[in-house]
């Protein structure tokens, strides 16, 4: 029989809780953005700071415009990165653009980052003909292929254990990447985090698990969620480096990725991020966070709000000032407002879109449901107006195409 591990032999029994030891938070800059006094700060150069800050820019502007649409009934449904920014990111900014990322839904920032429209953030939302999902997705459930970013996926954590085959073959490629998993701490305690770590590790494949710890599982505090030291500690079990970071210093997380990118990329090992963050808004547009937090508590996140830190370390740089700030908050509301009004207007997917991008030739079975639901659509034009139209100018031979 051979064991994995080499242990010392003891002759007094005693017990392990883990007490022993509590894994520290990685910290470079205070709250003012200066940096702390042994602080080595990443090497950052003016360029990719701006690029970096303009993204937490407009997805902070891009989330409150986009919740105020929710509440005005024309949007269904949205979920806000805000507070998460630094997090979200800085970690996408240490990666390579050709690395994956898979999210879970709260990550927006990431794709901003990376060159992701406005135009496109709003058809996705809405739904429309130019959705690249074909309005098959949720609100926020992005996807884009050229960016490498996967579609994402609602149910919880199934991103995960993908992340880990998705970076075993990008292993066998050898082409030098790797792949970036976002989840939260309420994902952690789902059985697929716990597959997807031992699997990693066991495989030796380039994957950073980032866990963003929020302090909350949608209403579920982290308390009741776990009694350990928070998620770090479970990277001991599979044999995994792993580091805390705090969550809010974008300069921390940024060092922190960028490092664990190098060792996952240079040895094909996992590595395990946790960041401690907390989530300013709610959990999405159908959630009431009064209910089980206090006002107490958001003000005194709302301390370390990690877009003002960054600013203020740019401001420190002579990188940005008060001027540069207005024209750009400007900027970003005129440009979502006014993209968000194209996209109201744009008709929805053709009704054919339903049956395609799977098969190159419909089968029978589907055709025969697509002639179905195009009677029924008929037969009830007042319940899809839209639809009914396409479908009325259709078989009037006006050659006018089937929405619904």
């Amino acid at each position: 029989m051979t064991t994995t591990t080499t242990a010392p032999v003891v002759h007094s029994l005693a017990f392990m809780n883990g007490d022993e030891f509590r894994i520290p938070v990685f910290k470079l800059l205070k709250r003012d953005g200066t940096p702390y006094k042994h602080a080595k700060l990443p090497e950052l150069d003016k360029d990719k700071a701006l690029r970096i800050y303009r993204a937490m820019l407009f997805t902070r502007v891009l989330d409150e415009r986009m919740l105020a649409a929710q509440r005005q009934g024309r949007l269904s449904f949205y979920m806000q990165c805000t507070g998460e920014e630094a997090t979200i990111i800085g970690s996408a900014a240490a990666l390579d653009d050709e690395d994956m990322i898979m999210a879970q839904y709260r990550e927006q920032g990431a794709l901003a980052y990376r060159g992701f429209g406005v135009d496109e953030f709003m058809d996705q939302l809405f739904g429309n003909e130019r959705d690249h999902g074909k309005g098959r997705q949720m609100p926020v459930h992005y996807g884009s292929k050229d960016l490498h970013y996967m579609t994402i996926s609602s149910p919880l954590a199934t991103q995960i254990p993908q992340a880990t085959g998705y970076a075993y073959g990008q292993k066998l490629s050898g082409l030098g990447h790797c792949t970036l998993t976002v989840f939260g701490e309420g994902a952690a305690s789902e059985g697929d985090f716990h597959a997807a770590l031992n699997m990693a590790s066991v495989h030796q494949v380039p994957v950073i698990f980032l866990c963003r710890n929020n302090g909350y599982a949608i209403s579920t505090p982290a308390h009741e969620q776990f009694s350990a030291d928070g998620i770090a500690p479970r990277a001991f079990g599979y044999h995994m480096k792993v580091v805390r970071v705090d969550g809010n210093d974008i300069l921390a997380v940024y060092q922190a990725t960028r490092e664990a990118r190098c060792w996952a990329v240079e040895n094909n090992r996992p590595v395990l991020i946790e960041a401690m963050t907390y989530r300013l808004a709610a959990h999405s547009s159908s959630d009431d966070p009064s209910g089980y937090r206090s006002k107490k508590e958001e003000e005194a996140w709302r301390d370390k709000d990690p877009v003002l830190r960054m600013r203020l370390w740019l401001e420190q740089q002579g990188w940005w000032a008060e001027e540069d700030e207005k024209r750009e908050q400007d900027t970003l509301r005129r440009e979502v407002l006014e993209a968000m009004k194209r996209a109201e207007k744009r008709p929805p997917p053709p009704l054919e879109s339903l049956v395609t991008d799977v098969y190159d030739q419909v089968p029978p079975l589907l055709a025969e449901q697509l002639d179905r639901l195009k009677e029924h659509i008929r037969k009830y034009p007042d319940a899809y107006p839209r639809g009914a139209r396409g479908l009325k100018e259709d078989t009037q031979g006006s050659g006018g195409g089937e929405h619904a």
